[in-house]
């Protein structure tokens, strides 16, 4: 048994008790948009939010308490929160804003932006970690966004290999880059790159639901030139490959 699994086993770090978790959940509970969530050293469930409950399709709280997200989440969805939490668990360096699709009880893909963070005793030991997974939605109605950002959009949208930098995008829109980050931030939470990246895998995820395309089409169609590039950067958005995504979503869309 290694050190980290023999501090849990004898007792609860004091740094993780001294938290006031009741008072977090409460606060959480309140933001129906974001997953709320702290874990022990060795990543299991401590508390959770209505929210997280709910996404994962379970009827109460204590049926994560104590659980890894792999044990809640089947298959590569719940593999990689798991890994997520090894890394924060084992280098003590946070997940900031990390850009993911996830599932939502029984069917509905949902884009996130995920943040973990260490928890540290006063010795500067890792004892847990605490994070949120939030919703990315439209912040404002979309009468709001700007006429030329609009427009160029829609237009990337059917042009996708054309998106290839945040540059192109604020070239289109005919603004400079520095605005271009302060609009996508506001208006969608997003950095410009964040943003192109959610508009490619989306388009992908749509063409792999919807259709038998070739992987290889499917990566053309989106935006990649090379297949590999493409299943990469899919896998780090989704957590799963493009085939693996296509077998899970056409078969919760069947149930």
């Amino acid at each position: 048994m290694n050190d980290r699994a023999k501090s849990v086993e004898t007792s609860r770090p004091d740094s993780v008790q001294s938290i006031e978790l009741k008072l977090l959940v409460q606060l959480f509970d309140n933001a129906p948009d974001v997953a709320f969530f702290v874990k022990d050293a060795l990543g299991k469930y401590l508390a959770v939010n209505d929210s997280l409950v709910n996404r994962h399709g379970l009827s109460t709280k204590q049926e994560a308490i104590g659980k890894c997200p792999c044990d809640i989440c089947p298959g590569e969805f719940g593999r990689v929160p798991t890994e997520q939490d090894t890394r924060v668990l084992e280098t003590g360096l946070p997940l900031v804003d990390h850009l993911e699709m996830q599932w939502h009880k029984p069917n509905q893909p949902v884009w996130c932006l995920t943040t973990k963070l260490p928890i540290l005793d006063p010795t500067g030991h890792i004892q847990g970690l605490i994070g949120f997974s939030r919703d990315v939605r439209l912040q404002v109605e979309s009468h709001e966004i700007p006429e030329e950002l609009a427009n160029s959009l829609d237009y990337f949208e059917s042009h996708l290999q054309e998106l290839d930098s945040p540059s192109a995008l604020a070239k289109r829109s005919n603004i400079t880059l520095q605005r271009l980050t302060r609009l996508t931030k506001r208006l969608f939470g997003l950095t410009p790159g964040q943003l192109i990246t959610k508009i490619r895998i989306a388009a992908a995820s749509r063409m792999l639901m919807d259709s038998q395309t070739p992987i290889a089409d499917v990566a053309i169609a989106s935006g990649y030139y090379d297949q590999s590039a493409f299943t990469r950067t899919f896998r780090s958005a989704t957590g799963v490959t493009p085939s693996e995504f296509r077998k899970h979503s056409q078969a919760v869309l069947e149930c």
